[in-house]
């Protein structure tokens, strides 16, 4: 497969997928933690976030599942700029340490409330690709003065003629 951007090292730019995979399984396994009450999950996709936005794509999970298994084998989905959704992932590891704090301080209303917002907002990204973590990152550079200006995207590699 010939990527038009390498996933490890074009970090300023993302497959689009790959955001929507994420919060999928974002949204996906906070609501498991909040209906089994197993909230420690919701400490673990904290930390996926983090270490992802901390030291890189090849350090959060989720990514490493789109990039290694999902992605080879349905293709590169468009490229996007990559700091709306990083700046969305900082917004989700914020409420999801929040909503493990709140369950591990025994308010475990206050953290399955958080906790289902993260939910409710990562499914609808995955399923519509409406992100408002992306999208509060656009308004907020707008209200700062500084317009959200996509970097350059990468051209699609042509692909190769079977001669």
């Amino acid at each position: 497969m010939i990527r038009a951007a390498d996933p490890w090292r074009d970090l300023n730019v993302i497959d689009a997928h790959a955001p929507r995979f994420n919060q999928a399984v974002i949204g996906v396994v906070a609501i498991l933690a909040v209906a089994t009450g197993w909230w420690w999950l919701l400490a673990l996709l904290a930390a996926n976030l983090g270490s992802g936005l901390l030291f890189g794509r090849r350090f959060c999970i989720t990514c490493v599942a789109y990039f290694v298994l999902v992605q080879p084998r349905f293709g590169e989905g468009p490229l996007e700029d990559s700091r709306p959704p990083r700046a969305a992932n900082v917004v989700g590891l914020v409420f999801l340490a929040g909503a493990s704090l709140a369950y591990g301080l025994g308010a475990s209303t206050v953290g399955a409330a958080l906790a289902i917002l993260v939910a409710a907002l990562a499914l609808l990204a995955a399923i519509t690709g409406f992100c408002t973590g992306c999208e509060a990152y656009k308004l907020g550079r707008r209200l700062t003065g500084k317009p959200f200006v996509s970097c350059p995207i990468p051209p699609r590699p042509a692909a190769r003629d079977a001669a």
